[in-house]
Parts: structure tokens; sequence; C-alpha cells
């Protein structure tokens, strides 16, 4: 059988922290600025997330960027949402996307298109992320398309991931909807970016009591805020996020706010090394402000020997 291990897989079954961040395509068609982006991170994280036409947005195909990073020595993470495919073309991207050497895949249901760039365009989620995930497992494992019929050749043997927001309502629920991925067949978890410490820290609390933890490596999100009004729009209008009013004003007040923001998510990190149990690694999400990476893998005391 193929060894399909990734970089990303690797680090996290050593027990290394890993570290990976996201990368929005283009909404145009050359692939100058996100391959200049895997170039400068490549030496520094383990893997990238390429983002499905994030917010519903038109963007280059996550797949094809996919590869253009890969060419240029970062790994993809190939983001595969519902909102735009049905099962037919879910399953011809994946065999095509590992025919092309991407290995990791992260399962999403995606941005509704009312929030994007073409609102009155026709939705498809004719499956959900979870149904994604289990699908996506039973091709691997059991060498089944989602129809049951074999797969006569090469399966796809993905390392699978999914997401979990642990700031949406209600609470409880998230670590009961986080524990469902897992059963379908999720192995790496990335969390939305993390602000709110204490909610945080309970919600882990949760998941390390059910061992989930033990079950699938949860990377946590963290993302560096630009400017005190980036901060408040996340903080009143984006749905599932909790910004306190603290970090607002701290950015509110800071004579660099850039300077600040990176400071902040670098003490993010630390408090989270230190205080929180469960975490693998960390997912920095840090869209149109990629440079800003290797400065807060600096001040956060995640530098590689190659860094």
């Amino acid at each position: 059988m193929e060894n399909a291990c990734s970089k990303l897989e690797q680090t996290l079954k050593s027990g290394r922290l890993a570290i990976t961040v996201e990368i929005g395509p283009p909404k145009h068609s050359s692939p100058e600025g996100i391959v200049a982006t895997a170039r400068l991170l490549k030496d520094y994280v383990d893997a990238a997330n390429i983002t499905d036409c994030q917010s519903a947005v038109v963007r280059m195909s996550s797949l094809a960027a996919s590869l253009h990073i890969q060419h240029n020595g970062l790994e993809p993470v190939f983001q595969m949402t519902c909102r735009d495919r049905n099962r037919i073309a879910i399953q011809s991207d994946l065999l095509g996307a590992y025919s092309l050497g991407i290995r990791n895949i992260l399962c999403l249901s995606g941005d509704h298109q009312i929030f994007g760039n073409h609102p009155t365009a026709k939705n498809v989620y004719d499956l959900d992320s979870i149904q994604l995930i289990q699908l996506t497992r039973r091709m691997r494992d059991e060498k089944l398309f989602f129809s049951g019929e074999p797969i006569e050749g090469q399966e796809p043997r993905f390392f699978i991931g999914a997401v979990a927001n642990p700031f949406a309502d209600p609470f409880e629920y998230r670590v009961d909807r986080l524990e469902k991925k897992i059963d379908a067949g999720a192995e790496f978890i990335q969390t939305q970016c993390i602000f709110d410490m204490e909610r945080f820290s309970r919600f882990m609390e949760l998941c390390v009591s059910r061992g989930l933890h033990q079950r699938a490596y949860i990377l946590a999100g963290v993302n560096p805020l630009k400017s005190w009004r980036a901060a408040r729009y996340m903080q009143t209008k984006v749905p599932g996020m909790i910004v306190p009013e603290d970090i607002v004003q701290r950015m509110k007040e800071a004579e660099d706010p850039k300077a600040e923001g990176l400071a902040i998510c670098a003490e993010q990190i630390k408090y989270i090394r230190e205080h929180i149990k469960g975490i693998s690694g960390f997912h920095i999400m840090a869209i149109n402000w990629e440079e800003s990476v290797v400065e807060i893998i600096r001040l956060s005391g995640l530098n590689r020997p190659q860094c």
C-alpha cells in the first residue's frame, strides 16, 4: 500500500507542536502572490490551508492553488466545502487531488452564498461536513465510493481534518458537534480564532474530559489583529466570534496597532501552551497578512531549528 503520510500527519504523530497557516487564493488567475507566500513560509510551518472560496466569494480553486503552493515547497491542506458541489463532483475532486500528490483535506460545509459576491447563486449542500468526513474516510479505509461501489484501484488516503467553533451558541453543543466529527473520522481539528481564553479553556476542559484530544489532534486557531476597527468588527459583526472588550481597547490605545496585534497573538499562543491542556498545535489565520506569520512564530517561541 502506498505510503500517504503527510508532513502534517508526521509532525502530529511525533508529538511535536504543529503549525499551520491559512492562505486565501486570489480573485484572479495569477498564482504569483500565493507562490511568493509559499516560498516565504515553507521553512516555518508544517502545512497551509488553501481556502475554498471563503465567505462565498469567487476565487481561484482550492485544488489549483494547493498545487501551486505544493510545487513551491509548502504542503497544502486542501479545503473542500459542500456548498458548491454534489457528491459526484466532490468524489471527482478528491480523486484528482490525491492523484496530484495532495495528502491533507479539511472538510467544511461552507459559508452560505448569500454572504458572498454571487448571492443569487444556487447552493448545493448535497452533503454536510459530517457526512463528508464520514464518506471520505470510507473511501480511504474501505475503498468504497459514497454509493458503496468499490474503488477498483488506488484509493485516496487523505489525512482528514475538520473545524470546531468553541464560541458559537449554545456552548454545550459545540463539544457534542466536535465529537460527532471525530466519530465520523476526523483526525485533526482546527478551531475558530481564539480571543476569549476563559471560554476556550472551558471548551478544552470538556474535550479533555471526554478524551477527544486523544482521538484527534486539536490545533488552536489564532488571528493577528491589524487595527482596533478590525477587532470591533469581529466583536460585533462576525457570528460565532467573541472578542473581549479589553482587547479592543488595547488595540485602540496602541501607538502601533499592527505591532500590538502581533504581540497579542504571540501572548495568546504562549498562554494556551502554558495553561490549556489537549492542544497539539496552532493554526495561524493571517489572510492578507501572511508576512506576519514569521514574526508571530518568533515572538511566541514556536521557532523551528531552520528559523
